[in-house]
């Protein structure tokens, strides 16, 4: 099976909702690379009274490098373990005029973590009998697919598909600084219609022949939605409020179709150019839909992470297969609207996101006992490697502490 190879999650700056955000991040929880910095003690202090608890002055200290060593104007997280509660922390600034703190209970776009709640939505009604997995996307969306008749739900899903990304059109992704002042000044504004957006990937050449291939593409997402439309005649939006929102109680979390705002308290987002820092935080979210349109808080996200992977949301079939991944690359693989990591204390399970001025990671044991979430603001774009590294260092030092004599992992 052909992989395409990540590229950078911004190669102009600018892009709607990348493909595996932090690709080489996640290459770098593959049990080779995650084993070194526990074995140097990763986890030192993080290891808590023998207990594989991770020392909160540690996860502070990883949160804070994120901004101080990665070049991210702010960083939010929230540490949940059975059930409940053990750390947060906030870094950096709210904003770059008054220099407010950030908040730990702060507001943030999630990017494509948006696809774990339109994928677990559309497993839900595959659980229901009302789509199937092995239903073509022609019989889901008559006439929105090229060739549609050879492309299934579950390779929509899985991005098995072949669909062009509809990012690479120069109206989402720049080519140079005039095109991201263009998109700042007018873009950004631009109200899509989920089919419309849908069409503008579907009009590009397949990436591959379906299912012969893995490449990330927001338009599989955009079709899954049109899907679960079409099944249920509401907005996709709707029926994850009514299906995964409401039920779980996540009143901080909310799927905008067009409003600019974040609701408050938000840090901001910023691109950073030659005249000074750009304010990216006010954006219309049509553009991103169900491919990354989403807002939450860390507690939300904690939240509905342990209840998907403990089994609240769907039933035991329905979550084998979306933990059934493709290999993307070693240690590495992507189910169906979940990413899996393989680490020293198993496989961990989740999404991240990326979308104008906010990254996210949403990870956590498969267990479903315990998660992280977390909210960074990049600037700096010179320092990725070192962002990499840091966001790593506090997803190790959360998930898989080493006990106080330098053992194994403490696993869940």
């Amino acid at each position: 099976m052909r992989v395409r190879r990540f590229g950078s999650a911004h190669r102009t700056g600018l892009r709607l909702a990348t493909a595996l955000v932090a690709g080489a991040l996640l290459a770098a929880t593959a049990p080779a690379a995650v084993a070194a910095p526990l074995a140097q003690g990763a986890g030192g202090a993080a290891a808590g009274a023998g207990r594989g608890r991770p020392d909160a002055a540690a996860l502070q200290a990883a949160l804070a490098a994120i901004v101080d060593a990665g070049g991210s104007t702010a960083a939010l997280a929230e540490l949940r373990e059975a059930g409940r509660t053990t750390w947060r922390g906030a870094a950096g600034v709210s904003d770059l005029v008054t220099l407010a703190p950030v908040h730990t209970d702060g507001h943030f776009r999630i990017g494509s973590v948006t696809k774990t709640f339109v994928a677990t939505v559309a497993l839900q009604l595959v659980g229901e009998g009302r789509l199937r997995l092995d239903d073509t996307v022609e019989h889901l969306v008559p006439g929105a697919v090229p060739g549609g008749e050879l492309i299934t739900l579950r390779q929509l899903l899985q991005h098995t598909s072949g669909i062009a990304e509809l990012t690479d059109d120069p109206r989402f992704e720049p080519a140079d600084e005039a095109g991201i002042r263009r998109w700042l000044t007018t873009g950004r504004w631009t109200t899509y219609r989920l089919a419309d957006l849908a069409a503008i990937g579907t009009a590009m050449p397949p990436t591959f022949p379906p299912g012969t291939g893995w490449s990330y593409s927001n338009t599989n997402y955009l079709l899954v939605a049109m899907a679960v439309e079409r099944a249920t005649g509401q907005r996709w939006e709707q029926v994850v409020e009514r299906r995964i929102i409401r039920p779980l109680g996540l009143t901080q979390t909310s799927f905008p179709r067009t409003s600019p705002f974040v609701p408050p308290p938000h840090a901001h987002g910023y691109f950073s150019l030659p005249t000074g820092p750009a304010d990216v935080t006010l954006r219309n979210p049509s553009g991103a839909s169900a491919a990354g349109s989403g807002i939450s808080t860390a507690a939300d996200l904690d939240v509905f992470l342990s209840a998907l992977l403990g089994g609240r949301l769907l039933r035991p079939a329905e979550l084998a297969e979306m933990q059934r991944t493709v290999e993307v690359r070693p240690g590495v693989g992507y189910g169906l609207g979940l990413q899996r990591m393989d680490s020293p204390c198993g496989p961990l399970f989740g999404h991240t996101g990326s979308i104008e001025g906010f990254q996210s990671a949403l990870v956590g044991t498969a267990d479903g006992q315990r998660q992280i979430a977390l909210s960074y603001n990049p600037f700096d774009h010179t320092k990725g490697a070192e962002q990499q590294r840091a966001v790593l260092g506090l997803l190790v030092k959360s998930l898989c502490p080493v006990s106080p004599t330098g053992g194994s992992p403490a696993a869940g």
